[in-house]
C-alpha cells in the first residue's frame, strides 16, 4: 500500500520542477480512489476474491500496480498519462487491500477485529511511507517512486509465502445475488453506512494532511522549513494509526466492534475540528493535534470489514468486502478531488472542519446496529 499516496508525498516536489495546476495535483491523488472503485465493482460483482485463491490474485495484482508506479518516472509530469498511471495503480491495489481482508478473516472468527486490525495496521503504514520517503529523499522526488515500488513487489513474494487460514472459504460458483445483501441485510447494511462516514473523514486527511499542514506551520515560519516539517508531520500522523489499529482490535474483540469504533470516530471528529481551531497558530498544538487524529482516524476502519464478516455468509465475505470498499472509495474519489477546491474557496480550517461530518454519520449508524445486534440476540433468547 505504499503506492497509494506516492503523487500526495512528492506533488510539492514535482510541482517545483514542472509546474502542475491545482486539478491537475488534485487528479493524480483522486485517480488512484477512482481506479480503485472500478478495480473494486469489477472484482465484486465477478466474485474473484471468493471463487479463485487469494494470495496468487493479491501478489498478481501487487505487481502490476509496482509497474504502473515505475511508469511514472517516463510519464510528462502532471500529464494526463501520468493521471492514468494512478488510475491503474488503483484499479490492481483492488486485488490487495480487500483480498487482503479475505485473507486475514480466514484465520479466525472470535479474533477477527483483531486479524483485521493489524492488516489494517498494515495499510496504514504503508499509506504513511511515502512521505517518510519523501522527507528523507528532499526534492529527489524519483526516488521516492522507486523505493515504494520495490517494496511493493517484495509484499507480493511474501504473501506467496502465506496459506489461507482454517475459515477460508472458496464460492463454489458466481452468484449475482450476494451483492443485494449490502441492501438487504440489515446489519451489513449499517456496517456500510459506518464504513462510509469514516471514509468521507479518512482519505481526504490522509491524501491532504501534508499540504495543509505546510500552509498552517508557514504562518509561523519559513515555506521552506515549513513544508520539510509538514513531510515529516504527515509521515508520523498517518503511521501513528498503524499503532492503533491492532490495539483497538484487541479491545473490540472484547467491548464490541461497533463500540469501539463509536469511540474511535467521537475522537476523530472532535480533532477535525481542534485542527480548524489550531490552524495557523502554535506549530506544537497542531502537531499534538494531528497526531491524535492520526490515532485516531483509522482504528475503526478494521471493525466494519469485521463487522461484514460476522453478518454476511463465509462464501459472500469477499464480494461483501470488495463492495464496500467499492463504495467507499468511491465517495473519497469526490473528498479528495474536491478538498483542495474548498480549501482554495472556503480555507484549510473550514474543510477540515467540514470532516467531522463523516464520524457523526457514522456514530448514528453504530448505534442503530447495536440496538439491531441486542435485539437479534433478545430473539435468540426467547
Amino acid at each position: 500500500m505504499t503506492l497509494w499516496f506516492v503523487s500526495a508525498a512528492i506533488i510539492g516536489d514535482m510541482h517545483r520542477e514542472s509546474a502542475i495546476s491545482p486539478a491537475a495535483q488534485a487528479a493524480l491523488s483522486s485517480a488512484v480512489q477512482g481506479g480503485f472503485v472500478i478495480g473494486a465493482l469489477l472484482s465484486a460483482v465477478s466474485g474473484v476474491a471468493d471463487r479463485f485463491q487469494p494470495r496468487y490474485v493479491f501478489a498478481v495484482c501487487v505487481a502490476f500496480a509496482a509497474a504502473c508506479n515505475m511508469l511514472l518516472l517516463i510519464a510528462p509530469i502532471g500529464g494526463l498519462f501520468a493521471i492514468v498511471l494512478r488510475a491503474l495503480t488503483g484499479a490492481f491495489l483492488a486485488g490487495v487491500y480487500p483480498v487482503g481482508m479475505k485473507i486475514a478473516v480466514g484465520w479466525g472468527q472470535r479474533d477477527r477485529g483483531f486479524l483485521v486490525g493489524l492488516l489494517v495496521g498494515g495499510l496504514t503504514l504503508g499509506s504513511a511511507a511515502p512521505h517518510l520517503l519523501a522527507w528523507q529523499g528532499g526534492a529527489q522526488w524519483r526516488l521516492t517512486v522507486v523505493v515504494t515500488s520495490v517494496l511493493a513487489v517484495s509484499s507480493a513474494l511474501l504473501v506467496l509465502m502465506t496459506r489461507n487460514g482454517p475459515f477460508h472459504v472458496t464460492a463454489a460458483r458466481f452468484n449475482a445475488g450476494t451483492i443485494k445483501m449490502a441492501w438487504t441485510n440489515k446489519r451489513v447494511r449499517k456496517a456500510y453506512i459506518g464504513y462510509l462516514g469514516h471514509m468521507w473523514e479518512l482519505y481526504a486527511m490522509w491524501a491532504w494532511i501534508g499540504l495543509a499542514l505546510a500552509v498552517s506551520f508557514a504562518h509561523q515560519m519559513a515555506e521552506t522549513e515549513a513544508s520539510q516539517l509538514a513531510k515529516l508531520v504527515a509521515f508520523s500522523v498517518v503511521a501513528a494509526g498503524a499503532f492503533s489499529c491492532a490495539l483497538a482490535g484487541w479491545v473490540a474483540d472484547r467491548i464490541g466492534k461497533a463500540e469501539l469504533a463509536i469511540i474511535a470516530m467521537a475522537v476523530s471528529g472532535t480533532c477535525a475540528i481542534l485542527f480548524a481551531m489550531s490552524f495557523g497558530g502554535s506549530v506544537t498544538v497542531t502537531i499534538v493535534v494531528s497526531l491524535i487524529w492520526g490515532i485516531s482516524i483509522i482504528p475503526d476502519s478494521a471493525q466494519y470489514s469485521a463487522l461484514v464478516a460476522d453478518y454476511a455468509p463465509a462464501d459472500a465475505v469477499g464480494s461483501l468486502l470488495t463492495f464496500q470498499t467499492a463504495l467507499g472509495f468511491a465517495l473519497t474519489t469526490i473528498t479528495v478531488q474536491a478538498a483542495p477546491v474548498v480549501a482554495n474557496k472556503l480555507g484549510w480550517p473550514l474543510l477540515m472542519a467540514m470532516l467531522a461530518i463523516g464520524p457523526v454519520v457514522g456514530i448514528f449508524a453504530m448505534i442503530g446496529l447495536r440496538k439491531s445486534a441486542e435485539s437479534g440476540k433478545s430473539v435468540e433468547r426467547a
